[in-house]
C-alpha cells in the first residue's frame, strides 16, 4: 500500500467550494455535502477533503496545503481565468515563481481563505 496523506481544509460553505473547484477540474469523490457536512474533491491523484466550519473568517485563517503536480505553468494558464478576484474573501490566484527550492509554483486562495500552493519540479 502506498502511504499519502489528505489535507483537511475548512469550509464555511461545502456547496460554494465543491462549485469552486468544480470550475477547476477537481469531482466530488463522497456523498453531497449536505449528507455528510464534510466534503472530499479529487483532481486526478490529487484529493483534498473540506469540514464545514461556518465561523470560518477567509481574511484570517492560516489553512494551506501543497499540491505537486506535472506542469504547474500549463494548470495555471488554465486556471487563471477562472479564478475570480474576491476582496470580501481574499479568492486569487497568483502567478507562478521559480523557487531556489527548484520548483515552479503558483498560489490559489479559495473562497475560504484557504492557500493552495501547485508546483511542479523545474
Amino acid at each position: 500500500m502506498t502511504e499519502r496523506a489528505v489535507p483537511i481544509l475548512l469550509s464555511r460553505d461545502l456547496s460554494e467550494t465543491l462549485t469552486f473547484y468544480e470550475t477547476l477540474g477537481f469531482e466530488n469523490r463522497g456523498a453531497p455535502p449536505e449528507d455528510w457536512g464534510y466534503l472530499i474533491i479529487g483532481r486526478g491523484d490529487a484529493e483534498l477533503h473540506f469540514t464545514l466550519d461556518p465561523s470560518v473568517d477567509p481574511l484570517r485563517t492560516a489553512s494551506m496545503c501543497y499540491l505537486y503536480v506535472e506542469d504547474a505553468q500549463s494548470l495555471f494558464v488554465d486556471w487563471r481565468s477562472l479564478v475570480i478576484p474576491d476582496a470580501a474573501t481574499g479568492s486569487r490566484i497568483e502567478a507562478p515563481v521559480d523557487t531556489d527550492y527548484g520548483m515552479r509554483e503558483f498560489a490559489v486562495v479559495d473562497r475560504n481563505g484557504n492557500l493552495v500552493r501547485v508546483g511542479s519540479r523545474l
